[in-house]
């Protein structure tokens, strides 16, 4: 009975959650605009690009998910291995190629006229960025939001933070034309540590202790529900705060903040129809299928943002473009929560 009224409230709560994205979004921009001495306190506590206050907030998003992680399916993930296949393929073998195709289509071509040829270069190198760069801590919480499989959740993000430390630098210096592209070592190494193996670790070994004291009744029926809203409210404190460090940014620049959107949009909906199909095809589960397209469509933007700022300068247009991505990502990836969670009768019934 208690599990049924939670289970009605994170519904309702949830059925809106547009409109508190869009509160979060506003109020964030008020903050930078009128109380800057916010951003800027919270801007204080930093380390190798990442936000510690944003940090927290994240891994309080990712923790209610990996308590669902029982470790001994991880290794059930190789029995069903083209998940991964799709991971893989549409991350790194077409994903950066159709960033820079739309992104250099839209920026040349359709808004020559709104603009400059300079820009436009630099507009082009943040996207490419973003393109190469898949996401690894909030497709945890869009694999929450569409009730993914937690492990297989995982191993899509572990696996896809190991192709990054060989495949990202070789693919970002092809497309941008440019030699001598670094990595930000501390950036990604952190960025791993906090979004991935302390939440897994510290999910793994809280489950293991919970079960052995108090029974999976307990845990599953009463302790698992307590964290349900968690997610959502890290969620939209998390977009106060990039919005409240964003503020002046969005209101100097709106015309081509929204411009720098348009294509970025349109790839983020590509790329996620691209695995998200990919998956039917292979007819696999809604868990695994789901989480697939996310990873694709969201991106690593702590790592794009960082080698922005390390190549091209904080003020830099190509800093402007990935913080965009930075804005567009929440709304654009709940449109595609809602839209999957609205086709998971295309697919199989999981195991």
């Amino acid at each position: 009975m208690e599990t049924n009224k939670q289970n009605q409230g994170i519904g309702f709560f949830e059925k809106y959650l547009t409109v508190w994205v869009l509160l979060c979004m506003a109020a964030g921009i008020l903050i930078g605009k009128f109380l800057p001495v916010i951003p800027t306190f919270l801007g204080r506590f930093e380390y190798a690009q990442v936000s510690i206050p944003i940090a927290i907030l994240i891994w309080l998003m990712i923790f209610p998910m990996m308590l669902k992680v029982d470790f001994k399916s991880i290794k059930n993930v190789g029995k069903n291995p083209k998940g991964l296949f799709v991971t893989w393929v549409t991350n790194w073998l077409v994903k950066p190629f159709t960033m820079s195709a739309i992104a250099g289509l839209f920026f040349f071509v359709v808004f020559k006229s709104l603009i400059p040829a300079d820009l436009a270069k630099d507009y082009l190198a943040g996207a490419i960025l973003l393109g190469a760069a898949p996401c690894t801590a909030m497709v945890f919480v869009w694999s929450h939001l569409t009730k993914g499989d937690p492990a297989y959740t995982v191993v899509q993000v572990a696996t896809n933070d190991l192709i990054i430390l060989v495949a990202f630098t070789p693919i970002v210096a092809f497309l941008l034309g440019i030699g001598g592209v670094s990595i930000p070592w501390d950036t990604l190494l952190l960025s791993v540590v906090l979004f991935v193996v302390i939440p897994l670790a510290a999910g793994i070994i809280t489950r293991a202790q919970l079960i052995r004291r108090k029974g999976e009744d307990y845990f599953n029926n009463t302790f698992l529900p307590k964290w349900n809203n968690i997610t959502v409210v890290g969620l939209l404190l998390t977009l106060v705060i990039i919005f409240s460090f964003q503020g002046n940014v969005i209101l100097e620049n709106p015309l081509h903040i929204v411009l720098i959107a348009v294509p970025l949009i349109i790839q983020t909906f590509l790329i996620f129809f691209i695995a998200y199909l990919a998956s039917r095809i292979l007819k696999l589960p809604h868990n695994i299928a789901a989480p697939a397209g996310m990873i694709g469509a969201s991106n690593f933007f702590e790592l794009a943002v960082a080698v922005a700022i390390a190549l091209f300068g904080a003020q830099s247009p190509v800093a402007l473009s990935t913080i965009v991505g930075v804005l567009t990502e929440v709304p654009v990836m709940l449109i595609l929560v809602k839209l999957a969670n609205n086709t998971r009768n295309w697919f199989p019934r999981a195991d």
